[in-house]
């Protein structure tokens, strides 16, 4: 059962053209962003669930989806090229990051780890998956998946897991810290409009876990273990083999070696 409370609305405390679509409960946010599609919505919408029934993160893998964490998708009628959409990844995760710096207010406690998890003192606070649909091949619109663990962290992960609670005497609640998130993505989003991929690729890299250390990079098929040496202008991780050779890494799960 899907439950609107309330309806889509402007909010105060969102950013200008942004609406606020805040469900009791929802199968998964980023299907409620499916939905909209289908329907042919053409606002930028905020969707926030109090509580999921089947979330979902990365490869196709279940998130759970405990009440009192952030469980928010960012619907964009918009249309992008792929590249481009690719590229929103990193802005949401650079907004993300910051949105977490803000609230611990401990400075150097937050990184992120490639692609886009926001990690505290090294350990996984939150997942980003981003979807979409083609017509006329080009993206028609982009749903950008975010969850953020405010309250509660799972303890049954393949990455040691953490939350705000952890962190701060009194984690906000959902709506407060969409609101941070909200402000702060489309801050990063007009800059990655206005100057492009590059002043967001600087500022990731100034924030990256593991840069210039070991890693493990596991892929659909096989492993890759070397140095994290950067990321391409592409988003790619560049990985340095013990040959010497450069191994570019489009998609996978990094994991940094003890």
């Amino acid at each position: 059962m899907i439950c609107h409370w309330p309806q889509t609305k402007s909010v105060t405390g969102l950013p200008k053209g942004y609406l606020l679509r805040h469900l009791a409960e929802v199968d998964s946010t980023n299907e409620e962003a499916r939905r909209m599609a289908a329907a042919h919505e053409t606002i930028p919408t905020w969707i926030v669930a109090d509580r999921q029934t089947a979330g979902r993160g990365r490869r196709g893998r279940a998130w759970q989806s405990q009440i009192g964490n952030l469980m928010t998708t960012l619907y964009l009628p918009i249309g992008f090229d792929a590249v481009k959409a690719g590229q929103l990844a990193f802005v949401a995760g650079l907004a993300l990051e910051r949105t977490v710096r803000n609230l611990i207010g401990a400075t150097g406690a937050t990184s992120l780890k490639w692609p886009n998890d926001v990690l505290i003192e090294g350990k996984k606070a939150s997942g980003i998956l981003l979807e979409s649909a083609m017509r006329d091949n080009k993206i028609d619109w982009l749903a950008i998946g975010l969850g953020l663990n405010l309250a509660h962290h799972p303890d049954d992960t393949p990455y040691p897991a953490t939350s705000l609670a952890a962190h701060m005497d009194t984690p906000p609640n959902n709506l407060a810290a969409l609101k941070i998130l909200a402000t702060t993505f489309d801050e990063v989003f007009r800059q990655w409009r206005n100057g492009g991929f590059g002043p967001v690729l600087q500022a990731w890299r100034a924030v990256a876990h593991g840069l210039e250390g070991p890693i493990v990079a596991r892929l659909e098929n096989e492993t890759f273990e070397g140095i994290f040496k950067d990321i391409d202008d592409k988003g790619a991780l560049l990985l340095q083999l013990a040959s010497g050779d450069v191994q570019t890494i489009d998609a996978g799960d990094v994991f940094f070696p003890e």
